[in-house]
């Protein structure tokens, strides 16, 4: 329980990686702020699996695109738990299309929900974070935006950002005493929408050294060692959790 008494929020933890974090970090002891866009069944199902294992959990929409939502959310979280102390940047969409079929609004779609969103969760969430003496930043990349990825220009780029944007954060909140850090997932067993990408051709080139892919707890618990207090002197990282995809089967 080495999170007790903290609270977190997770972005798009309605489903797979961001639904494991969320209950890993409840395992924890921590109070979880569940975000969803507009899936509240989903985002629901994941606050009543947090209070049947004996934790708290809030349910919070918004779009994290909007900052007016963000800092509704935000405010919700403080009023409900009293304090804010860990951020998890995990909104993410994955959809593919070759970059000469590529649409600009869905190149402006994925670099908006995963590094606007990412901008505007952590600096609505900053103040809170400071008032904290465990404050910290977990945003959640890809192995593509190290690997680079066919069809993927613009969800590469924007994981690619993120892994910037946890570089410079680290710079500049160190003074807060609030570490920034990023975990990599690769080929991890997910359940896509119909207009989501499939992470099986994308990693066929990439294949875990450990023969298997990962499973969506495995990130998890990345997620929590990051945010609780034996990773205290570790900020501006990227974790790669992939089984060895990363250096090639």
């Amino acid at each position: 329980m080495e999170l007790r008494g903290q609270t977190a929020i997770v972005t798009g933890a309605g489903r797979n990686i961001g639904r494991a974090i969320a209950l890993a970090l409840a395992d924890a002891g921590a109070q979880v702020a569940v975000n969803v866009r507009t899936s509240r069944h989903e985002g629901q199902a994941v606050v009543d699996d947090i209070v049947a294992r004996g934790g708290d959990a809030l349910l919070v929409l918004a779009d994290v695109t909007q900052r007016a939502q963000v800092d509704a959310m935000i405010a919700a979280i403080a009023q409900r738990f009293g304090r804010l102390d860990i951020v998890v940047n995990n909104a993410a969409i994955r959809l593919e299309a070759p970059f000469d079929e590529l649409r600009y609004a869905d190149w402006q779609a994925a670099h908006a929900v995963c590094v606007d969103g990412a901008f505007h969760c952590t600096q609505s969430a900053l103040p809170h974070l400071r008032g904290s003496d465990a404050g910290s930043v977990i945003n959640i990349g890809g192995m593509t935006a190290h690997t680079g990825a066919a069809k993927r220009a613009h969800v590469v780029s924007a994981k690619a950002a993120l892994g910037g944007l946890t570089r410079a954060l680290a710079h500049e909140l160190a003074g807060s005493a609030i570490t920034v850090n990023c975990v990599s997932p690769g080929p991890i067993d997910t359940v896509r929408s119909p207009t989501s990408a499939s992470t099986q051709p994308t990693h066929a080139h990439h294949p875990a050294l450990l023969g298997r892919r990962g499973h969506a707890d495995e990130v998890a618990r990345a997620v929590v060692w990051l945010a609780g207090p034996g990773a205290r002197f570790v900020t501006g990282q990227t974790l790669h959790v992939n089984g060895g995809a990363y250096l090639g089967g």
